[in-house]
């Protein structure tokens, strides 16, 4: 049952301190503008792609169904833009109630493959001057069995017989030669043994990424034409709050947009051939 526009509808507040001078709690501020905006919970949430259950306990300050910070300020963003707050002072006032913000940790050294040149080699000389050792004593040991052969007399009672000289031709192939067919994979492009992704935006999304071990490395709003890449040993978590203004290049190889227009995507990937965790 879809939770109606009448004040009764309001959840209740959460305990804490009370008079006109108390701050108005997050969940409480974000259920007064959905009120005001003439929405219910229901629309709120087929327009943010926030579950009901979730839209429900974030208005009622209850932030375990959020799986962890991250996803709360997320969500507490989301819903802030869709019933007209600016979600910058409830994201900050969540901060201040639950610990602080943890600090983001330093990304790594993006992999270039364009820098990775072949050394020049120098000349093998010494292999050089074996074949020419090779070739002189050939043509010299040729020389002279080849002069015995032509002064020997001919063998009486038969004619000498002239030999024909081998013309040889080199052979062409008719064949057509067929240029290898270019792979589409540009895994050999990505360091071995990492995950490394690149997020590159056609419109405004906002994007939180974290390692393996839950560390923010980045958590913002990325604008059109804006371009971030992450690299990581084990796992690279994504989530991404416009799915279809973000396009996506896993381990050298393009994902393309992540997603469909306001769609809400969480995945994750390792390294390897990359499939979506």
């Amino acid at each position: 049952m879809s939770i109606g526009n009448s004040p009764s509808d309001a959840p209740d507040a959460p305990d804490g301190p009370s008079g006109p001078d108390a701050p108005q709690s997050v969940g409480r501020a974000l259920a007064q503008a959905r009120l005001a905006a003439r929405l219910t919970v229901d629309e709120v949430s087929a327009t943010t792609r926030v579950r009901v259950p979730i839209v429900q306990a974030i208005e009622q300050d209850d932030y375990t169904r959020c799986g962890g910070d991250v996803y709360a300020r997320g969500h507490i963003r989301t819903l802030a833009r869709a019933v007209g707050l600016d979600p910058g002072p409830l994201v900050a006032q969540y901060d201040g109630e639950h610990g602080g913000r943890p600090a983001p940790t330093p990304v790594a050294p993006v992999y270039d493959t364009e820098r990775i040149r072949p050394e020049p080699r120098s000349p093998n000389w010494t292999a050089a001057m074996i074949a020419a050792i090779v070739i002189v004593v050939a043509f010299v040991g040729f020389t002279m069995f080849g002069g015995s052969r032509s002064g020997s007399a001919p063998t009486a009672g038969h004619a000498p017989q002239p030999q024909a000289a081998a013309q040889t031709h080199p052979t062409h192939s008719t064949a057509p030669r067929t240029a290898p067919a270019p792979t589409r994979s540009a895994i050999a492009a990505a360091p071995a043994g990492k995950v490394t992704v690149k997020l590159a935006t056609t419109g405004e999304s906002w994007v939180s990424v974290t390692d393996d071990n839950g560390n923010s490395l980045f958590e913002g709003l990325m604008q059109a034409g804006d371009s971030k890449t992450f690299t990581n040993d084990k796992r690279i978590n994504l989530v991404l709050g416009n799915a279809a203004a973000v396009r996506m290049f896993v381990n050298g190889k393009d994902l393309g947009p992540s997603g469909g227009d306001g769609q809400i995507v969480r995945t994750s990937f390792t390294p390897g051939d990359p499939q979506a965790g």
